[in-house]
């Protein structure tokens, strides 16, 4: 008797070795690192029957490329979908777990079920096909690629939409990073809704952990207690 062929697992599937009989999508995140707004992820299928030349890490171009190649991969790829997740599950989640779930929707939006997904990073959502981490994979992979370029354009548009709102801290410019401009905002004008209050900096203008400390030494305390990683601009 024939046995069946035995399925591959996860760690098979990571290995970058498998074939699957499908549709590939590509999938990134963007905006972990900011102080302020909604991370966005994207998912990309694309059709090897309509090339789209420049394919590369959204942080490798500048804005008007970026922009430029969003609008060709809206156009030609076989299926894609942009997802968010919001400030306040951010602050209930943590930035990670908000960031898989932005991912999640992003997958599940898409017109067609893709048999595989190729997730940047080395953490990816449950989602209901195979799954496969790149890491490095929005420099390497053109699917991951182009959902990085749709991700950071959306989010950087809807950064811009916060900036009419909220005008006073200069969203339309470091998009909610924590750039030194964003840093003297905050310091000015305090958080608004739309900032991270789970992120140091911001918890540090909210509550004060001492009676005795003035808001500008527990803000600084709030920046030291961040690290680098909060206050630099993400990778995405």
């Amino acid at each position: 008797m024939t046995a069946r062929p035995r399925r591959r697992t996860q760690a098979e599937l990571a290995l970058g070795a498998l074939h699957v009989e499908g549709p590939v999508c590509g999938v990134d995140e963007a905006g972990r690192g900011p102080l302020a707004g909604p991370v966005y992820a994207a998912a990309v299928v694309l059709d090897p029957s309509r090339p789209i030349r420049g394919l590369r890490d959204s942080k490798q171009l500048d804005a008007p490329r970026r922009e430029t190649l969003s609008l060709r991969i809206r156009e030609r790829a076989r299926a894609w979908a942009i997802a968010s997740a919001s400030v306040e599950e951010i602050d209930a989640l943590n930035i990670l777990q908000a960031s898989l779930l932005a991912m999640q929707r992003a997958v599940a939006a898409l017109s067609l079920v893709p048999a595989l997904a190729r997730v940047d990073g080395d953490r990816a959502p449950k989602l209901a096909c195979a799954v496969q981490t790149i890491i490095g994979g929005d420099a390497s992979d053109r699917a991951i690629s182009a959902a990085s370029i749709l991700a950071k354009v959306a989010r950087d548009e809807a950064m811009c939409l916060l900036h009419e709102r909220f005008p006073q801290y200069g969203f339309d410019r470091h998009k909610g990073y924590g750039t030194p401009e964003h840093l003297r905002m905050l310091q000015l004008n305090g958080p608004c809704v739309v900032h991270r209050r789970s992120f140091a900096p911001v918890r540090a203008l909210l509550v004060l952990s001492d009676d005795t400390m003035s808001p500008m030494e527990s803000f600084r305390a709030g920046l030291f207690a961040a690290g680098a990683d909060r206050l630099l601009p993400d990778d995405n």
